[in-house]
């Protein structure tokens, strides 16, 4: 008797029960095999489109884990249905594993085992992949066609969440007879009593000459709660206690607010997850569209917040970039050694260069209402300048590599490099595996009698985390988690003895060359404005060098000071 696995998968795309799409499946399974053994483990993939490779599924990325175990359980693998298994090319991809290991796959397609030296098995199996892109590729294009036509003409709805300013309205009965008899209803945007007349005010502070910034702080100082605070239920992942730049930018750039239903702002664009394992498939990111690819529907479709001369005078001053200037600004590209390398302490960011007075200067910009937000006392800018910093900065980095501080230095540099990483410490290792236990129990319980919608809901969730970690574990391309080789001793003293006489090097070299040896050197900086003090450090780092900012420049800086 063989022993086989079942190994099935649905899409929530489909709009498919599970529970149903499931027992078909593993019916058509057991017709094929009850001759020959019996079904002793299972691998379904609920919520799963099938363009997704097998090893980005959360079951069949567990069976191909069980084939490699020779313990496995079973002997073979039976698919129910070929057309929601393998996609494109991923039979091509999938089948040398099972072959690999000596695990047969069976179809009822072929009306029993696949043999993978039959060219007429693999013509089936290729045939099946490609209907099974070319149905998904014409659903696609026939949702999208409809949708376009939906929103052009008659200017519906489509779903979503309504823009901060509206709520929605009950529009009738869906015109689909089965969807009208399941109690599905039409919707339409109206204007919400409370948020539409903030909307409006937002449109004509910003015409009147407010930045986006100023509005956004007038509001938090007129206690108007910020969109994430107005609707708690969907936003329980901010704050919501201001308001913020983005906010206000996002309204100020949204067309639907004219009345118009507008459609196709953005698109889910399919990208390679890896480009040097195109195995991997793809990944889906919403990518905005150009603004003549948005489809306008014909007519009003909904109340307008503000006229579309408002709206399109908004979208002016906002492409001018400006306040208020006609003038073009141009805009002339100022070297900065210290480029991204310099952190600011109190909120944790990168500080920006800004070049103001003939001198570059690196600046943390932190708006009020941000600092509300996060619960930071942050002053609105922060700012320090180069040339305090560099002298006594390029002073210690050359007395640490100075002949009488060199063997001390590289031994530093050599023994402080990061070790091999295990697998057990990675976070998304760490967070599939737990993902794996938590659908071992789901199923469980399932199989027990529990309440399969509910078990149904929970595996879903605990899938789109798993295929969350996969995907991140992916795209870091360490899919084995093993650290840079480390450098041996002469290895680094090379390098070093390669950059010359340090202290002459920086002396003498312009900002672009400066911020090259910085950053080869793994320098990293961090300025606290309330002691004035930068701490400067080198990774692998000898030491950690300590900077006082003063208003005539740095302090001596004290070399040899301990970590």
């Amino acid at each position: 008797m063989i022993r086989f696995a079942f190994a099935g998968r649905v899409s929530t795309e489909d709009q498919q029960d599970p529970e149903a799409s499931r027992n078909w499946q593993i019916a058509r399974a057991r017709a094929l095999t009850e001759k020959h053994g019996e079904i002793v483990a299972e691998y379904f993939d609920i919520g799963q489109s099938r363009s997704l490779p097998w090893k980005r599924r959360p079951q069949a990325s567990l069976l191909l884990d069980a084939l490699r175990d020779p313990a496995r359980g079973f002997d073979a693998v039976v698919i129910g249905e070929p057309h929601r298994a393998f996609y494109g090319n991923q039979y091509g991809l999938t089948m040398p594993v099972f072959e690999h290991y000596g695990v047969t796959l069976w179809v009822p397609e072929v009306g029993g085992p696949i043999d993978p030296t039959s060219e007429a098995h693999d013509l089936i199996m290729s045939v099946f992949g490609g209907m099974s892109k070319g149905e998904r590729n014409r659903i696609k294009i026939r949702v999208r066609s409809a949708m376009q036509a939906q929103a052009k003409v008659e200017g519906r709805y489509l779903g979503g969440r309504p823009p901060y300013g509206y709520r929605l309205a009950d529009a009738g009965p869906h015109p689909n007879p089965a969807k009208a008899a399941d109690g599905k209803r039409l919707h339409v945007l109206a204007k919400d009593p409370i948020t539409a007349p903030v909307v409006e005010r937002i449109f004509h502070r910003y015409l009147n000459g407010m930045g986006v910034f100023l509005i956004a702080q007038t509001l938090t100082d007129e206690g108007v709660l910020s969109p994430s605070a107005y609707d708690r239920a969907r936003n329980r992942h901010r704050t919501g206690i201001a308001w913020s730049k983005g906010a206000v930018q996002a309204i100020l750039a949204n067309p639907r607010y004219t009345g118009y239903q507008v459609w196709n702002k953005q698109r889910k664009a399919e990208t390679l997850l890896d480009v040097d394992d195109v195995a991997l498939g793809y990944e889906t990111k919403l990518k905005w569209n150009e603004r003549d690819q948005w489809v306008w529907s014909d007519r009003l479709a909904h109340p307008a917040i503000v006229d579309k001369a408002t709206f399109h005078a908004v979208q002016e001053r906002r492409a001018r970039r400006g306040p208020s200037s006609d003038r073009p600004q141009i805009r002339t590209p100022h070297p900065y050694a210290l480029r991204s390398l310099l952190i600011h302490h109190q909120c944790g960011r990168r500080m920006q260069g800004t070049w103001n007075h003939g001198h570059a200067h690196y600046r943390c910009r932190y708006p009020q209402e941000y600092a509300i937000a996060n619960l930071i006392d942050h002053p609105l800018s922060v700012y320090l300048r180069e040339d305090a910093i560099l002298p006594d900065l390029d002073a210690w980095l050359a007395t640490a590599f100075a002949p009488h501080h060199l063997e001390a230095t590289l031994d530093a540099l050599a023994t402080q490099q990061p070790t091999q990483t295990s697998a057990a410490t990675d976070p998304n290792r760490r967070k599939i595996a737990a993902c794996d236990r938590k659908l071992t129990q789901h199923r469980a319980a399932l199989e027990a009698g529990a309440d399969s919608a509910l078990v149904t809901g929970w595996i879903n969730e605990t899938q789109a985390e798993r295929a969350e970690a996969v995907a991140a574990l992916a795209r870091a391309g360490d899919r084995r988690h093993t650290a840079p080789r480390r450098l041996t001793r002469q290895e680094i003293k090379s390098i070093v003895e390669a950059l010359g006489g340090i202290a002459t090097v920086l002396r003498t070299a312009d900002p672009t060359d400066k911020a090259e040896i910085y950053q080869q050197l793994g320098l990293r900086l961090s300025y606290d404005h309330e002691t004035r003090i930068v701490s400067a450090e080198a990774s692998p780092r000898p030491s950690v060098g300590l900077v006082a900012v003063s208003e005539g420049g740095l302090d001596p800086f004290v070399h040899d000071r301990p970590p």
